[in-house]
């Protein structure tokens, strides 16, 4: 929960429920891929003391446990050691609650994010969005750099990009500012292509229509002129590739109509 007059500048003095979701992909040759993990309710343990406390009481969190992300993978008999590749948009703890229930996976992320994540001091970790018991205990050893491991391309618009599995199947896209190191990808399917920002965008009519969040949460980005040119960056995709469908994690427009109860990777 959070105002709407806080994700976009000028939107109106509401509460609106911000989702936060995951993704999952099926990649012919890895598998089931995730993109994020979400929030669970291992939230609630990390932020009971301050300094994390203050966390907890500025995003307003409600987690139901049926809706975290190894439940629902229950739900479609998939097993956590099905996921065997997670790719992390970013750590701040919306999106990688559920890391430890994959120990089996190999994480993938950019070296700047991962270093943020696992130097940064724990009274400061807060206030960057980050929740440092949420990280498995073994992230050193199972974590990909993706700007260092990966073939590096050049596109037009979004500058560089990362052939994450070197089969020009997922692209990762640098798009910082919001936080350290953020990346968003870039994938097609049979039907369409799509392009994950994670939060480069709270909500549609942010990229659209280029307007930034309300000067109040620039104390938990990580850069503020970083994130300008990471959103004028999807601004000006969208604008020459308007066929590419643009997902915000948070934006319920968006997400709304692509979310099914089941998983039909056939649909989208």
């Amino acid at each position: 929960m959070a105002n709407k007059s806080d994700a976009i500048k000028g939107g109106l003095k509401q509460k609106v429920i911000f989702k936060s979701l995951w993704g999952i992909i099926k990649h012919p040759d890895k598998g089931l891929i995730l993109f994020d993990t979400g929030y669970t309710d291992r939230f609630y343990k990390e932020t009971k003391f301050y300094p994390n406390k203050i966390y907890a009481k500025l995003t307003q969190v409600t987690i139901k446990k049926e809706d975290e992300i190894k439940s629902q993978l229950n739900r479609h008999s998939i097993r956590v050691e099905d996921i065997q590749h997670i790719i992390i948009s970013h750590f701040h703890a919306d999106h990688i609650g559920g890391l430890r229930d994959f120990p089996n996976a190999i994480l993938y992320t950019t070296k700047s994010a991962f270093e943020q994540a696992t130097k940064i001091q724990n009274y400061r970790a807060f206030t960057k969005g980050i929740l440092k018991g949420l990280l498995p205990d073994d992230i050193e050893n199972r974590t990909v750099l993706i700007d260092e491991q990966s073939t590096s391309f050049q596109n037009d618009i979004l500058g560089i990009k990362y052939d994450i599995f070197e089969d020009q199947s997922l692209y990762a896209v640098p798009l910082p500012g919001h936080a350290a190191g953020q990346i968003g990808i870039l994938l097609a399917t049979e039907k369409r292509s799509y392009f994950l920002i994670a939060d480069a965008a709270w909500l549609k009519k942010s990229y659209e229509d280029m307007i930034l969040p309300n000067p109040i949460v620039k104390f938990f980005f990580h850069n503020w002129s970083d994130f300008k040119v990471s959103l004028k960056k999807v601004h000006d995709f969208h604008q020459k590739y308007p066929d590419t469908i643009i997902i915000p994690t948070h934006c319920s427009e968006t997400t709304d109509l692509l979310v099914n109860k089941d998983f039909d990777f056939n649909a989208l």
